[in-house]
């Protein structure tokens, strides 16, 4: 009995794993070999013509102006206007201005680029951080395109204000405001530079897979995990929607007119920041040398280019001197040496174009089966016991033709549907608690690595419970066999309990092994 249980447990190991395999593709990352090595680790901007006047970060005060920018169709959004002042008190003329693009999610003009948005106003450039438009911006649905028609709004406003040269206004989105900057200068070409912050560059669908990638391998989760980046990523979303995610800025790039500073912080995991840059400086040159490029890589930076000062998280203090010397260099520091300059980044993997899942590669079949699953699950026994409740005390029926399972089969089937949602909710729990040390870039291995091997081995225990209950119905047909009185399930209710119970706990059983917690190395 032991070994026909052993035997029987690990057919069904067996057979997950493969379901699981073949369910889905599988994540194998190119590795990057051929790195970018910047010139000097200096930063610092060259080109600047000997008698240009190029403003200091800190040099002078700065006025702040609460703005409307129209957008169109009674459609309005504020915005921040930032002036440098002479000391007269008055604007100063004939400056640079910069309308920055926001990233991903909400965006008021009063929290977002401050730091960035007053030095660069310091240095004498004229900056206008407008609020993002929230109307059309949602999770599930955006358009890239239509932003960057918005933002060009605000372009043409900032071109009308007084001091402000309009022939040297630019661009400066960071994050997911990248991909709209370029579609801005190629709708605009009279947008007169634009900087990238923190590209992404690649579809987002892309970035998105690379990222986690990246954030799963510094928080040390086991190999197999990795087996779910493309089976979530990749597949099509529940409900629908997110069109965006396959958003491709190369042919916008490949359009590009005016210069382009690529910025990235060395510290930031979430963005491919050697192909991108590698990526931006292929693509602009693809029309000619009319958007020369020049990328700079700034040491301990994040995402946002912040690094630790003064107890917080601040902006890179060399990173605003470069962007003012640059901007305010013009024409001369657009394509002066060196190109590439700073930190030496290290990315690990490519970000590549994500495997799509197969079978499975609706959302909303993956979320069906888990809610017909549990549904199943909870049908059955709610029947049976409901039929129980109205013998006993409506009908007061003898039990002795009560509906029954055969011996042992009832406690068998309670452990494998008992066991399945108990290893798709702690399934649940470790992947958000992954996700919670990811986010937050830390390490706990007792977490990590010690949460994984729990989910198996209750997902393991749940496949013994399997077994017995194949054993429970194989001696009971066996017993049939033989002349004796015994069912697999006897009336009704038993019957709709023994596949309700099978079905659900299949149903939780293969997406589990969807999502690779019955991994053999297959």
């Amino acid at each position: 009995m032991v070994f026909r249980t052993i035997a029987t447990t690990a057919a069904i190991l067996v057979g997950l794993a493969l379901t699981g395999a073949v369910a889905g593709p599988q994540w194998d990352p190119v590795p990057v070999t051929d790195h970018l090595v910047p010139a000097t680790e200096d930063t610092a901007i060259g080109g600047v013509a000997p008698d240009a006047e190029i403003g200091e970060v800190g040099e002078f005060e700065v006025r702040e102006t609460p703005v409307t920018v129209p957008l169109g169709a009674g459609v309005m959004v504020g915005g921040l206007l930032r002036q440098p002042l002479g000391d007269d008190g008055g604007v100063l003329p004939d400056r640079p201005g910069v309308v920055y693009v926001h990233g991903a999610g909400t965006g008021k003009s009063t929290q977002a680029f401050t730091e960035s948005a007053t030095a660069l106003a310091s240095a004498g450039i004229v900056t206008l951080v407008p609020d993002k438009r929230l109307d059309t911006y949602t999770t599930r649905d955006r358009d890239y395109l239509a932003m960057a028609d918005d933002y060009l709004r605000s372009v043409d406003l900032l071109r009308t204000v007084d001091g402000v040269d309009p022939a040297q206004v630019g661009v400066y989105g960071e994050s997911e405001g990248t991909w709209i900057v370029p579609v801005m200068q190629a709708k605009d070409p009279l947008v007169a530079y634009t900087i990238l912050v923190s590209a992404p560059v690649v579809p987002p669908r892309q970035q998105a897979a690379f990222a986690v990638d990246s954030y799963l391998r510094n928080t040390g989760v086991p190999e197999q995990v990795f087996r779910a980046i493309p089976r979530a990523v990749g597949m099509q979303l529940p409900g629908g929607g997110f069109e965006y995610a396959d958003f491709d800025v190369r042919p916008w790039l490949e359009q590009q007119t005016a210069p382009v500073l690529v910025v990235y912080g060395t510290a930031d995991p979430s963005m491919p920041i050697e192909q991108g840059a590698r990526q931006v400086i292929a693509d602009t040159a693809v029309g000619g040398d009319e958007a020369p490029v020049t990328v700079r890589y700034y040491a301990g930076a994040n995402h946002g280019i912040n690094v630790p000062l003064d107890g917080g998280m601040h902006l890179h203090p060399d990173f605003a001197r470069d962007a003012a010397t640059w901007v305010q260099g013009m024409p001369g520091t657009a394509d002066a040496p060196p190109r590439i300059a700073g930190d030496t980044p290290n990315q690990l993997y490519l970000a590549s174009a994500v495997p799509q899942p197969r079978w499975w590669g609706n959302g909303d079949i993956v979320v069906g089966a888990v809610v017909a699953g549990a549904g199943l699950l909870l049908l059955g026994p709610l029947v049976w016991g409901v039929h129980a409740l109205v013998r006993r005390v409506v009908l007061r029926r003898a039990s002795a033709d009560a509906p029954r399972l055969a011996r042992g089969l009832r406690s068998s089937l309670l452990g494998l549907g008992i066991g399945s949602v108990a290893t798709m909710v702690a399934l649940v729990v470790y992947l958000l608690a992954v996700a919670r040390l990811a986010l937050d870039y830390q390490r706990d291995d007792l977490v990590v690595q010690g949460g994984w091997i729990a989910v198996r081995l209750l997902g393991v225990a749940t496949a013994v419970a399997a077994a017995f209950v194949i054993r429970r119905v194989a001696d009971a047909r066996a017993q049939r066999r033989a002349g004796a009185d015994v069912a697999v399930a006897r009336g009704w209710p038993a019957v709709l309990t023994f596949w309700c119970t099978l079905a659900g706990s299949l149903a939780l059983l293969c997406t589990l092994a969807y999502w690779g917690v019955y991994q053999l190395g297959i």
